[in-house]
């Protein structure tokens, strides 16, 4: 199964320990779907986690962590096409990514953007909490 996680997820991973996207982002590490990535993702991440708000809750060994996690294991998409979909156009590289990628999911906390498509092309755009209450890929992760 081929997984894009939006960025809020990723960064929800490190906030909560117990939430569904740390449960995803575990799932993850344990080789249950590969997850896909591009440059823009990583420059978002490289944005986000050092914004004072988010920094004095992450320590930055941790943040350095999931990055490297990812730049090591997730599977780089370099090639995205052009989408214009979204109503913020920061999230149309996800979608690029998911179509590039060909991904089974985008998973996304966006209620007011990305969760309202619901897919794009072949993939299904839904929540931490819809994923891992369909048990898939998480099996024994799931809450």
């Amino acid at each position: 199964m081929r997984v894009v996680l939006d960025t809020n997820i990723l960064v929800s991973a490190l906030l909560s320990p117990a939430g569904y996207p740390a449960a995803i982002y575990s799932a993850w590490e344990g080789g249950r779907f590969t997850l896909l990535i591009c440059q823009e993702q990583l420059d978002e991440l490289h944005a986000t986690l050092p914004k004072p708000k988010i920094a004095e809750l992450i320590k930055p060994y941790k943040a350095g962590r999931l990055v490297n996690q990812i730049k090591r294991l997730a599977e780089e998409i370099s090639a995205l096409p052009r989408v214009r979909i979204s109503l913020d156009p920061n999230d149309d590289h996800l979608l690029a990514l998911s179509e590039a990628g060909k991904a089974d999911y985008l998973i996304t906390g966006d209620k007011s953007g990305l969760l309202g498509l619901r897919h794009h092309e072949r993939t299904q755009i839904v929540s931490a909490r819809d994923f891992a209450s369909r048990q898939i890929a998480l099996g024994a992760y799931a809450h």
